[in-house]
């Protein structure tokens, strides 16, 4: 299995560990200590050598922070992980606070009333991160102090660095080489007047090169960083065992492979302008090219964008792998509805749909299947184990937000279906939450607009009864690669203008804790759109193909427009799915695509 069940956190440990942590902080002197989800990558997944957050509190969610001080443990989650946090960490030493609402400065300025030395590890926070505290709370007399980890000094048995090996990611799929790309970077430092970019982001690091690595679960990425001139050359420092002699050589001479441990040195021999993403870049790199004397551009990635818009090829191969993964979704919502509920349980139920995509050719899921029936639905991060396996039920829905890693493209699709008959008060939330993603994925609107001013799209039915729910929409997604991937989103917080090429999810949904949960996915790629009027106008082009559970829906709730584009919609998955898969799925198609 790409997916294991085991329970990834142990509440009886919380207590004894924060109490050495807090000795170690009291050794040095320190007030407070910082530890994040995130490692010096700052990517969604860590390696279980850098799960500290988890180790410390119990908490496993993919974003989040505990700030520990001598009396007080916060843990900061934000609305995905509200419940998931109370089950997960001890709440005798450990308060779940939650996050935009309270933030770190705040929280910290209440929690050291005196002020004092907040201690942090500078490669696991941003420059951008530290230097907002710093301002916020200087007048407070709060300082923070880098120092060395604290969690790896307690921890005996820290987990070894990963050591995945590194593979070539096909030229066809990715629609230019990596010199193409290397070249195109150095241009924009180029016109910049910047003589080296420092990269830190790993799918940043596998896009320009044109490499896919093990290091991680579910993202193809290798971790490591890189530095790239304004001539194209390259040095990477990543562990050289990961790569062998034919990806060497492919990476060809302007790419140099140094060990990790090369990187400091490396920094400090740089000649400026270095330009560096105070929103992704640890705090460490911009200190130590500071104490050089180094002159430090802060700009974004450089990288980022280019990856976020997706040249043809990787549009080409998003739409072939979701047409791959559109037929595994068909077979297993056919088997799903003549067997459920029967005897199944969530793990039965992610166990068959983890075959059917083996069967399709996947190298990886794109991310831990979420499959929770009934009160687990509405976890909108929920993790099935062992302990917590539910068997289906009459009368209950359940939500399926699942994906592949396939050679040439990342999936990533939600449905969520009734057993039995769950009554119209599901039926409503059901059909509001379907209301916003059929909007959304029909909007035309001006280019130069962000995932903030479309955002209320997907909500506009919620909000018309008093209902909303507690996630961004969308997420940007990666062409072969990670699942979650930035800069834009479809978030009533994010600002990056959408552009033509981006590759984004559309998800509403609706959770009523203890009770059920609703989500309805696809993803969507930016596409020009046409206007009469010759304005410069964007769209969308859907790339899933999935029936939507037509008997959840309250059919004379949707205007005639919705209730076109759904069965327009139906009409291109069968048209599209129906000659992938078998006959008894063909004919279960049918019916589930039948006109509303």
């Amino acid at each position: 299995m790409f997916q294991n069940f085991e329970t990834t956190s142990d509440v009886s440990q919380g207590g004894p560990r924060l109490e050495a942590l807090r000795k170690a902080m009291a050794a040095e002197g320190l007030d407070a200590f910082m530890v994040p989800r995130a490692d010096a990558h700052q990517g969604e997944y860590v390696a279980d050598a850098d799960a500290r957050l988890r180790w410390l509190t119990g908490f496993s969610g993919s974003a989040g922070q505990a700030i520990v001080t001598a009396d007080r443990a916060a843990v900061f989650v934000d609305g995905r992980y509200r419940v998931q946090v109370r089950e997960q960490v001890d709440l005798a030493h450990f308060s779940p606070v939650n996050f935009p609402e309270t933030r770190p400065a705040t929280w910290l300025r209440e929690a050291l009333p005196d002020g004092g030395c907040v201690g942090f590890d500078p490669w696991l926070h941003t420059h951008r991160e530290i230097s907002e505290l710093r301002e916020k709370l200087e007048a407070e007399n709060i300082a923070f102090v880098p120092v060395d980890n604290f969690v790896d000094r307690i921890w005996p048995d820290r987990p070894a660095p990963p050591a995945g090996q590194v593979r070539i990611h096909d030229e066809a799929i990715a629609g230019a080489t990596s010199a193409e790309k290397r070249d195109r970077i150095a241009e924009s430092l180029r016109q910049n007047g910047q003589s080296v970019a420092v990269l830190t982001l790993a799918d940043s690091i596998a896009w320009l090169l044109n490499i896919r690595g093990a290091d991680l679960p579910h993202n193809p990425v290798v971790l490591g960083f890189a530095t790239i001139g304004s001539d194209g050359a390259v040095q990477l420092f990543a562990d050289p065992k990961k790569f062998d002699s034919s990806i060497r050589q492919k990476l060809g001479n302007e790419v140099a492979i140094i060990q990790p441990d090369g990187f400091v040195a490396a920094l400090a021999s740089l000649s400026g302008p270095v330009r560096l993403d105070p929103g992704s870049a640890p705090e460490a790199v911009f200190s130590i090219l500071k104490e050089q004397g180094t002159e430090v551009i802060l700009a974004d990635d450089p990288v980022i964008l280019p990856k976020a818009r997706k040249n043809p090829a990787e549009i080409q191969g998003m739409r072939d792998a979701h047409l791959a993964d559109g037929a595994v979704m068909a077979r297993f919502l056919c088997w799903l509805d003549a067997n459920a509920p029967g005897d199944l349980t969530e793990i039965e139920v992610v166990t068959r749909l983890e075959e059917m995509r083996r069967q399709a050719g996947v190298l990886d899921i794109s991310f831990e299947t979420i499959c929770g029936v009934g009160e687990h639905a509405a976890l909108p991060h929920y993790r099935v184990s062992t302990e917590s396996n539910a068997q289906l039920e009459d009368g209950k829905v359940l939500l399926v937000d699942s994906g592949g890693q396939y050679p040439n493209g990342t999936t990533d699709i939600t449905r969520t279906v009734g057993i039995g008959d769950v009554g119209d008060d599901v039926r409503l939330a059901f059909t509001l939450v379907l209301q916003g993603m059929i909007n959304l994925s029909r909007l035309r609107f001006p280019k130069g607009l962000s995932g903030r001013d479309i955002d209320p799209i997907a909500r506009a039915a919620l909000w018309s009864v008093g209902m909303d729910f507690d996630h961004g929409t969308g997420h940007g997604v990666g062409a072969a690669l990670c699942v979650h991937e930035g800069p834009a989103r479809i978030s009533r917080v994010s600002e990056i203008p959408l552009e033509t090429g981006m590759i984004l999810s559309n998800e509403p949904g609706y959770y009523r804790e203890g009770a059920f949960g609703i989500r309805t996915e696809n993803l969507l790629a930016v596409i020009p759109a046409d206007s009469p009027d010759g304005r410069d106008m964007l769209g969308f082009e859907t790339l899933n193909f999935t029936p939507v559970d037509r008997k959840m829906i309250l059919d004379g709730m949707l205007s005639p427009a919705e209730r076109d584009w759904l069965n327009a919609y139906h009409a291109q998955v069968l048209a599209k799915i129906g000659p992938l898969v078998d006959e008894d799925t063909r004919t279960w198609l049918e019916k589930a695509t039948a006109p509303l």
